[in-house]
């Protein structure tokens, strides 16, 4: 999966939205005004940052410690920072954009 192809999965869920609110590095994805995902643009291999129910997030980073980590620059309890280097699949991957989408389109 590069950006491309993760900024078009993103902007097909409902009511979501993109920008730059932290500079023209950062790309930033929300849902109802809340973020969601957030990625810069000048890495590689590509990483994102996902919301994330704790107890997984803990579960991911023990499965996959080369490719799921705490979130960067983030609270660490409640996301993760994704590195796109092949270890996880797009499956994997989009589940975890959509787990992150759901969390936060829930909340009020």
């Amino acid at each position: 999966m590069n950006i491309e192809e993760l900024r078009e999965y993103i902007l097909q869920k409902p009511d979501v939205t993109e920008g730059f609110p932290f500079g023209e590095d950062t790309l930033v994805f929300k849902v109802k005004e809340k973020i969601f995902l957030l990625t810069g643009l000048d890495s590689n291999p590509l990483q994102f940052n996902v919301k994330c129910d704790p107890d997984k997030a803990i579960e991911l980073r023990e499965e996959f410690p080369e490719a799921v980590l705490p979130g960067y620059h983030m609270n660490k309890k409640h996301w993760n920072t994704i590195i796109v280097d092949g270890t996880l699949s797009k499956k994997q991957l989009k589940e975890m954009v959509d787990h992150s989408y759901n969390l936060v389109s829930k909340k009020k």
